[in-house]
């Protein structure tokens, strides 16, 4: 039944790529991933302008542009990971919490948390460890999209876990920009984002944000899409990004250029090496990375010493 399903959405996706209009065909090259502000540059008006995806839009128009496009994706959003990840989403997040390793005790930010991915397998993972001290621990699962966690919430509600259901752990909603955060100074004891830090106009006030909530000791952990080591899978990794996502999004979401800016995204953000040096930038130590999948996607960690 499964590869029934898988069959026809190939065939109407390609049918859907036979007979698309040029103004929706995929860019044959993309820009080079310089870092989070390449293409940034002073517009006509005299105000810094940043990418959104492969466009070039002043600073103050892409919180507005990445908002609408999660607005209209976040019901379909969990479903969506599913299709163009073939579920692989699922083990690159299990593999993200078992290196932070939460512990009782743990006050861990979520931001970019939205649905609730991370933050729900933290609390899974912590309900499976022996807790004899009886330590409450807890996470504050925010974004800047007010949909998304609202999406979240949902789920938190059916799977149980909220605070009137878990023994020793307390879960916080909170809608907050990740340039400008509204938590005082040393509040939490880890940080993650997954699959949101590229969606962000500054990475590196995001970074400094991060920085400046966690108290000394803790730690920074970033899950976010990458680049290949190797050019011929990078090739064939790009070819199913831009050639497929976009159609599966309108096929299954209803949602063509959303997909199409999210697979863009994707190869803005920097490389390994450039985000890491810029997490050392934000005063950040020990900092270091792991590929997954060949660096489809890439775990990257500091700590705050």
């Amino acid at each position: 039944m499964q590869s029934s399903r898988s069959t026809r959405l190939l065939y109407l996706t390609r049918r859907l790529l036979q007979s698309r209009p040029a103004s929706q065909k995929a860019a044959p090259e993309a820009p080079a991933a310089e870092g989070p502000t390449a293409g940034s540059g002073t517009g006509s008006s005299g105000e810094q302008t940043t990418h959104f995806g492969f466009q070039t839009v002043r600073e103050s128009e892409k919180e507005q542009k990445v908002h609408e496009v999660f607005e209209q994706v976040a019901n379909s959003y969990d479903m969506m990971n599913d299709a163009m990840s073939m579920g692989i989403h699922r083990l690159w997040k299990d593999i993200f919490v078992e290196r932070l390793g939460p512990t009782h005790g743990m006050k861990l930010l979520d931001m970019a948390g939205g649905t609730g991915d991370i933050s729900f397998r933290y609390l899974k993972y912590l309900a499976n460890q022996p807790n004899p001290k009886n330590r409450i621990s807890h996470v504050t699962v925010s974004d800047i999209n007010q949909h998304m966690l609202d999406v979240g919430e949902e789920r938190a509600r059916r799977l149980g876990l909220t605070s009137e259901r878990l023994p020793n752990a307390s879960v916080a909603w909170k809608c907050a920009d990740a340039e400008k955060l509204p938590f005082q100074d040393e509040t939490f004891n880890a940080y993650t984002i997954a699959f949101g830090i590229r969606n962000c106009t500054h990475v590196d006030k995001v970074l400094t944000e991060a920085y400046r909530v966690l108290q000394p000791g803790g730690r920074f952990m970033c899950l976010e899409f990458s680049h290949l080591t190797n050019e011929t899978m990078q090739w064939l990794y790009d070819q199913y990004s831009f050639q497929v996502i976009p159609p599966m999004g309108q096929l299954l979401a209803g949602q063509w250029q959303a997909y199409q800016y999210l697979v863009e995204s994707i190869r803005r953000f920097p490389k390994q090496e450039q985000f890491k040096q810029m997490i050392q930038q934000a005063g950040f130590e020990h900092v270091c990375y792991e590929n997954l999948t060949f660096g489809v996607v890439s775990i990257h960690s500091g700590f705050k010493l």
